[in-house]
């Protein structure tokens, strides 16, 4: 049936796809601060964003959007400054901030909340040009060379890895988020986590920045 539509080796496809999901990145790291820091919701948003941002690459690869950003080096610095420009933000965002980082007791905000957290997940993974290149990259070794031009294998592709990132990310989610109960009322690491959150963004946003293609 997958051969059908242009995908070979699936099942090595799969393989490979939750090495790479479970190798600890800028995604990790995204879902361990947001879960921590502001609960289960937010990390559940978030984790929502970055699979959605995985889609959007996936349809720009299936597109030939993607080629753009890989071919050329204005296009690929032009999204990696951009995608490090908003990293930053976030983290100069936390450390001036003098509010409670922890917000897990204030349902009436959730719904603005989980919106924001989601859009963040999206852009995060978007502005990221190395997901970009990966898609490129990884995607087309699963394709029969007569289908590489059709949509269709990377579409399917792409939403395989999206669920394995999704389940992986909702379980590492699940887990950090555990933390933030046990924080929430503590001033003295409300403090201290939006100090790791600022600094942890800031050197996310950096390393975005001095990223090579």
């Amino acid at each position: 049936m997958l051969q059908s539509i242009g995908i070979e080796n699936f099942l090595t496809f799969v393989i490979a796809a939750t090495i790479f999901v479970l190798t600890p990145g800028l995604d990790t790291i995204f879902i361990l601060n947001k879960s921590i820091a502001q609960g289960k919701r937010a990390g559940i948003y978030a984790t929502m964003g970055i699979n959605t941002g995985v889609l959007v690459h996936t349809v720009f690869a299936a597109l030939g959007l993607s080629l753009i950003v890989a071919k050329s080096v204005l296009a690929f610095t032009i999204l990696k400054y951009f995608g490090a420009a908003y990293l930053l933000y976030l983290g100069v965002s936390k450390l001036i901030s003098k509010g409670s980082i922890i917000d897990v007791k204030t349902p009436q905000k959730n719904s603005k909340t989980g919106k924001q957290n989601f859009i963040s997940g999206v852009i995060n993974n978007v502005l990221n040009p190395k997901v970009a290149l990966f898609v490129l990259a990884f995607f087309p070794q699963f394709i029969k060379r007569e289908y590489i031009s059709s949509p269709v294998p990377f579409i399917f592709l792409g939403i395989t890895y999206a669920i394995l990132g999704l389940t992986w990310l909702l379980m590492l989610t699940l887990f950090a988020s555990a933390f933030s109960k046990k924080l929430s009322n503590s001033r003295r690491a409300n403090t201290w986590l939006n100090r790791f959150s600022g600094i942890t963004f800031i050197l996310m946003g950096v390393k975005v920045a001095l990223s090579k293609r």
